[in-house]
């Protein structure tokens, strides 16, 4: 039996993920991006790296209500898997390690954290290994993204009752942030830019990051709070104070994810229409 390891350098989902970080890191700081360029050289549409890509993506983001829907679709992605030309697959694989080290101190590269790891490499494992290498580790990593595809009724009843909640605030900002997100970043506010700039700058280092968004989210509380004075809804005042609230549990959190990041982009959004309200 083979021992079934986990590979950065080969996973194609983790790698994509990284040069998108980077392609963001160099446009805040106004560099040419050759990770840009790596993105457009290999994973065209063409590309079995591409084909890769989609099931690493598809596993991340798709969400079933059920267990046996989940099982379901994990073998489904595996059975595509297998539909991939492999040996054209290491070939563009090679060829991308091989650019990557030729672009980037590669060790440096891969410390950057990503919130969704254990899922991209029980995916890698899953794609490069057979149940017969490793048994025990196989199931587990089979598992693992089973989990991460089911949702459980609780969870989203949760959810559709938080989202609800917030109905009446995000209207006002949910516009204008999609607006704000299909425009340049310098279209952004400077609070905006600051978040992006610490959350790419700190990307490895979320000790730092979490102290800023720390001190951030109570700068945001002060925001939000002296701001429904300006309000002649009682009714969204009562919202902008619930949604305040929740700002504690955001400042609570150990380890600050990238849904975190857009949570702190849209209320930064809401505070300035806030403010455009009360000049109004």
């Amino acid at each position: 039996m083979r021992r079934i390891k986990h590979s950065k350098v080969k996973n194609t989902g983790l790698i994509f993920e990284l040069l998108v970080r980077q392609v963001a890191s160099d446009t805040m700081n106004n560099r040419n991006s050759k990770a840009l360029q790596l993105i457009k050289k290999h994973f065209n549409s063409k590309s079995e790296l591409s084909q890769e890509l989609k099931l690493y993506r598809t596993i991340s983001q798709e969400k079933f209500n059920s267990e046996l829907k989940a099982d379901n679709f994990v073998s489904a992605v595996l059975k595509a898997r297998k539909n991939i030309n492999e040996s054209q697959l290491r070939r563009d694989k090679y060829n991308l390690i091989k650019d990557l080290k030729e672009n980037f101190n590669v060790n440096e590269f891969f410390k950057s954290r990503v919130s969704n790891y254990k899922v991209q490499a029980a995916t890698y494992k899953l794609f490069e290994y057979n149940a017969a290498d490793d048994p025990k580790e196989y199931v587990s990593s089979k598992s693992a993204i089973t989990e991460h595809v089911q949702t459980t009724p609780i969870l989203v009843k949760q959810t559709q009752k938080l989202s609800q909640e917030n109905k009446d605030v995000r209207i006002l900002a949910s516009k204008l942030v999609v607006d704000k997100f299909n425009n340049k970043y310098s279209k952004l506010s400077q609070p905006q830019k600051r978040m992006l700039r610490e959350y790419i700058n700190n990307v490895s280092n979320s000790v730092n990051l979490k102290k800023y968004v720390v001190n951030e989210t109570r700068q945001l509380q002060d925001s939000l709070l002296s701001s429904k004075s300006s309000i002649p809804s009682k009714v969204i005042r009562i919202k902008l104070k619930e949604v305040a609230n929740l700002l504690n549990k955001l400042g609570k959190k150990h380890v600050v994810e990238d849904k975190d990041v857009l949570t702190m982009l849209r209320y930064y959004e809401l505070v300035n229409e806030l403010k455009n309200v009360g000049t109004k």
